[in-house]
């Protein structure tokens, strides 16, 4: 009766049932793949339907997915499932420990030192200022959808108000990039203020189409308004930041003439580089204050149950305003320096697209978490530029690596819902409050 019963519980991991899973998903995917790849259809000259077949590439991506199976389910055996002892060596347990430790130090150390390493190379530079852009728009979202659970589709909006704000201000009003930087946030708050008004009853499915319909409305608005956004054309001859009204020019009042030193081109790339990354550790050590705060508990209690939030007396109104407009300031910091950055600005940067990559960063990163958010963006801005050359298979590529994430870390990279506040010492309870009459 032992034997049986500690095979009925063993999961079925052998042979046959690798082999049985396998092929079930490859006669799916030869389903799936059958029409969209082995059959192609186009309009002809003369008018007519005309096809030819690819049966040698739908065998092969058929072979893919049945191999793809059978390595994902070894290794999903090795690792483990959530919640049991997981097959992992405890050296190799102690070494991730360790590596996870010193990661977000290492990863700031080396970040501060990308201009000196890569001076030269004009292309990483550029690269690693666009990465950074996107950790600053994701640790902005983090606020609204990992600590108060709020999904938003429209971030991009709140993006497309600080960018639109200061090229607004600054070339009608001539005003410097330091001034029409925190008023880029605050219009940007402001408007996440008033997105919040609308949705406080929502919330799921009904939140995120809110939201999204929210970026599509400022989309719509900058490309019909062209009186004062330019419409499609947009706004072009933004100008460029200043060190404490020092332009990074070749002219004679520049950084370089005042320095006594050659003049170069990569001096404003750097400046911009090490101008975002400040952007963004401000950002990151916000919202770490924030979340030690009582708002950030508020927050973090509104994302696990609002129902339970609302009994324990938090105000789940003042929480979600407080939540959509602290996520939109950040965005519109990013947005303004990305209007700078760019010195040219349309609707079309500010799509759904970008809302969908910056939730995606986000998810994949872990909600909640700093460094998941970062480890993140880096995969997938920096990380699929090593695909760059394979313009097919990129997004496929893409949503292998999105689907692989999903089934080992359902959380993200680093996901995790640790509480803020811990109780230093256990308190024992008096017996007349349990019902099996001990403490």
């Amino acid at each position: 009766m032992t034997a049986l019963s500690t095979h009925t519980t063993k999961p079925a991991t052998g042979i046959p049932a690798l082999l049985k899973t396998a092929f079930i998903n490859a006669v799916i995917a030869l389903v799936l793949f059958s029409l969209m790849v082995g059959v192609r259809t186009e309009a002809g000259s003369d008018g007519q339907l005309t096809y030819w077949t690819r049966f040698g590439e739908l065998a092969s991506l058929v072979a893919a997915v049945f191999g793809g199976s059978i390595v994902i389910e070894l290794l999903r055996q090795w690792i483990g499932p959530a919640g049991t002892e997981q097959l992992v060596p405890p050296a190799l347990q102690k070494g991730v420990s360790l590596v996870g430790r010193y990661l977000a130090p290492a990863l700031l150390i080396f970040t501060l030192l990308v201009p000196v390493i890569f001076y030269n190379q004009r292309y990483i530079l550029d690269l690693a200022i666009l990465v950074l852009t996107y950790v600053m728009l994701g640790w902005g979202l983090n606020v609204v959808v990992g600590l108060a659970g709020l999904l938003d589709l429209g971030y991009v909006a709140f993006y497309a108000v600080g960018a639109y704000s200061y090229a607004l201000l600054a070339t009608n009003f001539g005003w410097s990039f330091w001034i029409c930087l925190p008023l880029a946030g605050i219009l940007a708050a402001f408007w996440g203020v008033l997105l919040g008004f609308p949705v406080l009853r929502l919330r799921g499915d009904y939140l995120a189409i809110v939201t999204l319909a929210f970026g599509e409305i400022i989309r719509l608005v900058l490309i019909n308004w062209q009186d004062l956004t330019g419409g499609p054309n947009g706004v072009s001859g933004i100008p460029r930041p200043t060190l404490f009204g020092i332009p990074l020019s070749n002219t004679d009042d520049g950084l370089a003439a005042k320095l006594g030193i050659e003049y170069s081109a990569t001096h404003r790339i750097v400046f911009l580089f090490y101008l975002i990354l400040a952007l963004a550790l401000l950002t990151n050590w916000a919202t770490i204050r924030l979340r030690r705060l009582p708002i950030g508990r508020a927050w973090e209690a509104l994302r696990e149950d609002e129902v339970a939030c609302r009994a324990l007396g938090i105000n789940t109104t003042t929480t979600k305003l407080t939540a959509f407009a602290t996520g939109a300031m950040f965005g519109g910091f990013a947005g303004a320096f990305f209007a700078t950055r760019q010195g040219f600005i349309s609707p079309e940067s500010f799509t759904f697209q970008e809302s969908a990559l910056v939730l995606a960063i986000v998810v994949l990163g872990g909600m909640g978490s700093q460094l998941g958010v970062a480890l993140a963006a880096l995969a997938m801005i920096g990380g699929f530029e090593l695909f760059r050359g394979l313009e097919t298979y990129r997004m496929l590529v893409f949503g292998w690596a999105m689907v692989l994430i999903m089934i080992w870390r359902p959380r993200g990279l680093v996901g995790h819902r640790a509480p803020t506040v811990y109780l230093k010492k256990a308190q024992a309870i008096s017996s007349d409050l349990v019902k099996e009459g001990h403490g």
